[in-house]
């Protein structure tokens, strides 16, 4: 078996906080803990005056949802992403997206 993780095409990342809310839901973990965490950047661009990025970033607390995907289901986090900008499969199919798909971040668990 392949191990899984998570791809994260932060271009189309909305900052909703949907896969935030998902993963404290799931897990049931207390105020200020959460296995994703979605972070705001703002900076100068070239072309425009201001830009702004959103990149949601797994924690130390992420397990990819295990008891879900035993059970055939997605992560919570990827089931209720709003913008659709997360992928979750083997690390090999995972690459190969990675590939072809500018401005994404890959996650592993340990």
């Amino acid at each position: 078996m392949s191990k899984n993780g998570l791809l994260i095409h932060y271009d189309y990342c909305t900052g909703c906080q949907s896969c935030a809310v998902a993963c404290q839901q799931e897990h049931d973990f207390p105020a200020g803990k959460c296995g994703i965490e979605v972070t705001e950047y703002v900076y100068e661009a070239i072309r425009k005056p201001v830009a702004i990025d959103f990149l949601p970033f797994p924690t130390e607390l992420c397990d990819l949802c295990i008891n879900r995907y035993q059970q055939g289901e997605k992560p919570a986090c990827v089931k209720h992403c709003q913008a659709a900008c997360m992928s979750f499969g083997s690390l090999t199919e995972l690459v190969q997206q990675m590939e072809i798909t500018p401005r994404s971040v890959l996650f592993s668990p340990r």
